[in-house]
């Protein structure tokens, strides 16, 4: 078992609050969904968690450890892998490369990704949006991480390999923890917490198919 949380977290990008004192908690092995459109802090909420924005108020409890403090690379190290929006993957290197940053042995990546397979000499920045996704969340698989962090996992991504990439990670032994818009239909039916943020404040709290009801 490991647990990331956010207990009275307080964001601020210059005079402008992006997160009003939010209190979430991810349990992991599982999978921890933050919904909310564009604006509603949880981006942001993904970002505290990993350390790459700093809090002005509350803590990031790792496992029952206070790591505000800690900076974002030491979490890394720790074994916290977050997936960005953008710029997940280095551009200038190849496939191959990127994948060999992440594990020696990039063969469960191609196993969970086949169509990586044929892109391995590419350069990394000439893949579609989708492939560029593939390739990101294929380097997080690898590196055995004991949480993982992802903003917008299928973006780009066709319907069936959107559905592959959520039996990935709700099959990972990790805490999960995936920033979306909506609830993707592969998730509706399965034991996953759910919070929904609205103007840098949670306004829903629970398992997914209480959503609507």
């Amino acid at each position: 078992m490991t647990t990331v949380s956010l207990r009275h977290a307080r964001v601020r990008y210059g005079p402008v609050e992006a997160l009003h004192g939010i209190t979430l908690a991810a349990p992991g092995p599982g999978l921890t969904v933050l919904l909310g459109r564009n604006g509603s802090g949880r981006s942001t909420a993904l970002r505290a968690l990993a350390g790459t924005v700093p809090l002005s108020g509350g803590m990031v409890v790792w496992d029952g450890v206070d790591v505000t403090r800690v900076p974002a690379y030491e979490r890394a190290r720790r074994g916290l892998c977050l997936v960005p929006e953008r710029q997940a993957v280095f551009g200038s290197l190849t496939v191959r490369e990127n994948l060999e940053l992440a594990a020696p042995d990039h063969g469960p990546a191609l196993d969970a990704y086949p169509r990586l397979g044929s892109l391995l000499e590419r350069r990394a920045g000439t893949l579609s949006g989708g492939e560029q996704r593939m390739l990101a969340l294929s380097r997080a698989l690898l590196a055995h991480a004991r949480v993982v962090l992802v903003d917008e996992p299928a973006q780009g991504m066709s319907p069936s390999v959107a559905a592959r990439t959520y039996e990935l990670l709700s099959s990972l032994d990790a805490c999960v923890v995936v920033a979306e818009q909506r609830l993707p239909s592969a998730l509706r039916d399965r034991p996953v917490l759910v919070y929904e943020l609205r103007r840098g404040a949670v306004v829903f709290a629970g398992e997914a198919r209480e959503l609507g009801h």
